[in-house]
């Protein structure tokens, strides 16, 4: 599971369906958005931010040999598979990102929306969903999805102006199973702050050519260089810089890498086959990546 700031809940749908399925990744989605939503609801008198608060939601499940992986927002997931013919180790995307900048995801808006003409508005040459976010689906952002959030005392600049009836976000995910092969080395789930700055292909590389002991925070290390060299600024510069400005120049990077030990997976062991990796790097420049 990858997920900014959701809890996620799951367990009690696969002992229901006895066993892994989409079906019990997406109720699992929906449950931790209906929880979430109450929580808004039972808040938002004394604290109506937080309906302008949501996340997006990544999640990878290994079962069987199967690969589950399920995403709702702007999140994304890199498999590293071996190509043994190059030698190489090749980069195969297994998400797609949910966000207006593309045309499918506005697409997508436009016809479960066909009477607002609104539904996704290009501001400053990006495309936002009703002009305010760019992703079209997560967990939260209550405000965009009840029409009772929508009102004082929230915030005007998170209101829609219009009132709506059906949610204009959705927190279903889209999932995808396939099958786990030999060759396959490696998984890396980062959120879009990484993706910004290395190609699929740039991520690959490093954690296949680099030792595993802290290779989360290598990913994180080369995006910021990436920043950095963009504006024309030295990395050690880029550090320095005080909470809320850096959000100009990055935006939050969070990275976990998942070494794949296929002979494990295959034989269904109840030993834990895989290392986890984690790295984080926020906007507030008291990252030490």
């Amino acid at each position: 599971m990858f997920t900014d700031l959701t809890a996620f809940n799951g367990a009690e749908f696969t002992t229901e369906n006895h066993g892994m399925s989409a079906d019990v990744i997406n109720k699992a989605f929906l449950a931790t958005e209906e929880d979430f939503l109450n929580l808004v609801k039972e808040q938002f008198e004394t604290k109506p931010q937080i309906a302008s608060v949501g996340s997006c939601c990544l999640v990878g499940i290994i079962c069987s040999g199967l690969l589950y992986i399920a995403n709702a927002g702007d999140s994304r997931v890199v498999l590293g598979r071996l190509e043994k013919a190059f030698k190489e180790v090749k980069a195969v995307q297994l998400s797609s990102e949910h966000n207006a900048s593309f045309e499918s995801v506005r697409e997508e808006l436009r016809s479960f929306h066909p009477d607002d003409p609104q539904i996704v508005v290009l501001r400053h040459n990006v495309w936002r969903v009703k002009g305010i976010i760019q992703i079209s689906r997560s967990i939260g952002d209550a405000y965009l999805k009840k029409p009772e959030f929508n009102r004082e005392p929230l915030l005007p600049k998170f209101r829609v102006p219009n009132s709506f009836e059906k949610p204009i976000l959705q927190a279903e995910p889209a999932i995808s199973v396939q099958k786990l092969r030999p060759e396959d080395q490696f998984l890396i789930f980062a959120s879009d702050g990484l993706w910004e700055h290395l190609s699929n292909q740039e991520a690959v590389n490093i954690v296949s050519t680099c030792p595993r002991n802290g290779i989360a925070r290598r990913l994180i290390k080369a995006a910021l260089r990436e920043a950095a060299k963009k504006r024309e600024m030295r990395y050690s510069d880029l550090k320095k810089i005080d909470r809320g400005v850096r959000r100009h120049f990055h935006d939050d990077i969070t990275v976990i890498v998942l070494f794949l030990d296929f002979h494990l997976i295959s034989n269904g062991s109840s030993c834990r086959p895989l290392v986890s990796i984690r790295g984080s790097a926020g906007v507030s420049g008291n990252s030490k990546y």
